[in-house]
């Protein structure tokens, strides 16, 4: 029993650290997308566009991961595995659908996301990553 335990910890801190590290490089994908400091827009000027859109990614990111687990059916290195490359594509994918939509709608998505006053649009780009991520995840499974 207690072997599991510590097992099952050993696992859980390699996928919780994996699950923040993706987190971070999610962040700075959209830091790049955007106009300004994301983290400024966040903590700063306490932007609620900035905080859906993040927001948004890092339960994407969630999503992928727990998939991930889940998938690995306690196979620690296979899931590690599939996390890092599944959460690359989701990551990527959120991206090109961050510059799809802006691409195809009026205005520019980047500068909505630093406007004071909350628009439509930044929930609609945030459920697109969700979505997506749930995609990806169902691929896993």
């Amino acid at each position: 029993m207690l072997a599991d335990i510590a097992e099952n910890a050993y696992a859980a801190g390699a996928y919780a650290g994996v699950g923040v590290i993706l987190m971070i490089l999610s962040f700075g994908i959209l830091d790049l997308l955007t106009p300004g400091k994301l983290r400024s827009q966040l903590w700063t000027e306490r932007n609620r566009n900035a905080g859906i859109l993040v927001g948004s990614n890092m339960l994407a990111v969630a999503v992928i991961v727990t998939a991930a687990i889940v998938a690995s059916e306690g196979r620690l290195l296979e899931g590690l595995t599939y996390t890092a490359v599944y959460s690359a594509i989701g990551l990527i994918v959120m991206a090109v659908t961050f510059l799809v939509i802006d691409l195809l709608t009026p205005g520019n998505l980047g500068e909505l996301l630093v406007h004071p006053e909350t628009h439509p649009a930044v929930w609609v780009q945030g459920v697109a990553h969700i979505g997506v991520s749930i995609i990806v995840a169902a691929s896993i499974l």
